[in-house]
């Protein structure tokens, strides 16, 4: 297992991370995964025992009930406070009321109350919000997260499902009124979802901020379970629930070459899939969610998968993004300028060598 830092943090996190979303099974969540205590101990125990030291969940999940499985686990395996890092989330509603949703500072401070007691901690690693409010400036919510970090009850912030001028206008508020700042984002990315390559991948590059990447299997499409041939499938989430959207026929293009490298490298799709989102530079870590051990083993083998340069350039060939404006014209016209500078580094670098 590697180690990552979290953006330009000094935390470092494992390149894989337990998500506990498939724990307790309340809600609209029953779809998704309906684990109990003893089950959730034995998939963490081995998520442990492989190198995973990072678990992610959310006040929403099961209507909180995967923050207090995901606690008990923590108690009853006897894990050391320092061993692990542990991430939550707010925004989503957590009552009938109109004030028990949102960003508002009153939902934020609350919310963080009843995950420490939910979870037992003392404090959270990293606090999320978990989507974008439209009805609370950003400013409000930066500022009730900034409180939480200097009262110790929270250790490191991000946002999740956020747009890149939604997260650059955060981080120039932070830095303009001297508050804590954003570390990281948690998006979902797939090699039949690579949206977040147009706007927030160089963002998060240019701004130094780690990325978490949900639904790394495209909510199961690629398991392995599915092929061209075969689109129903029974005990899949996916069948019950068809998320996140996806392009169906390139997705199947992308599972076929798949299917052929798998029967190649002795490896399975599920694997594959994940491992090419570890070969990607700006991913720091990669969101597992399991129901089954055997599920979970299979997918911590994706740390083991090498892709050569060519594996990477096929996979890339099946599954990149059609060209949209302005990405095509900053290729086109910008592109010189970018080499120049890719040169005057090359030869600054060969310079110290020599």
């Amino acid at each position: 297992m590697r180690y990552n830092k979290l953006g330009s943090t000094g935390l470092f996190v494992s390149e894989l991370c337990f998500g506990t979303m498939t724990f307790g099974g309340s809600g609209a969540y029953g779809a998704i995964g309906q684990v109990q205590q003893a089950e959730a101990d034995r998939l963490m125990a081995q998520a442990f025992a492989a190198g995973i030291n990072f678990i992610d969940t959310a006040d929403t999940y099961s209507e909180g009930e995967s923050e207090r499985i995901t606690g008990q686990a923590l108690k009853n395996l006897g894990i050391r406070r320092d061993d692990v890092i542990v991430a939550t989330k707010v925004f989503g509603e957590t009552g009938a009321g109109p004030n028990q949703r949102g960003s508002s500072r009153q939902h934020i401070l609350a919310s963080a109350k009843a995950s420490l007691q939910r979870l037992e901690l003392d404090y959270i690693d990293l606090y999320q919000l978990h989507g974008f409010d439209p009805a609370t400036p950003i400013q409000e919510s930066l500022a009730a997260l900034d409180d939480l970090v200097r009262q110790g009850l929270v250790r490191y912030i991000g946002v999740s499902n956020w747009a890149a001028w939604q997260i650059s206008k955060a981080l120039g508020i932070a830095e303009r009124h001297g508050m804590h700042s954003l570390a990281s984002i948690q998006a979902y990315y797939s090699l039949a979802g690579r949206d977040i390559e147009r706007e927030i991948g160089p963002m998060l590059a240019s701004e130094g901020l780690g990325l978490l990447v949900w639904s790394p299997l495209s909510g199961g499409l690629l398991s392995g379970k599915y092929r061209r041939d075969q689109q129903e499938v029974v005990d899949s989430r996916r069948t019950a629930v068809a998320f996140p959207p996806v392009d169906l026929e390139r997705a199947y293009t992308i599972i076929d070459l798949l299917g052929e490298l798998a029967e190649r490298k002795q490896a399975s799709v599920a694997q594959l899939a994940i491992s090419w989102l570890l070969h990607q530079p700006q991913v720091t870590s990669v969101i597992l969610g399991a129901k089954r051990l055997e599920q979970l083993n299979d997918n911590l083998g994706a740390s083991e998968i090498e892709l050569d340069s060519a594996d990477l350039d096929l996979l890339d060939q099946a599954s990149r993004l059609p060209a949209e404006y302005p990405g095509w014209m900053l290729q086109m016209w910008s592109q010189n300028r970018a080499d120049q500078l890719a040169a005057m580094r090359n030869s600054a670098k060969q310079g110290l060598h020599q």
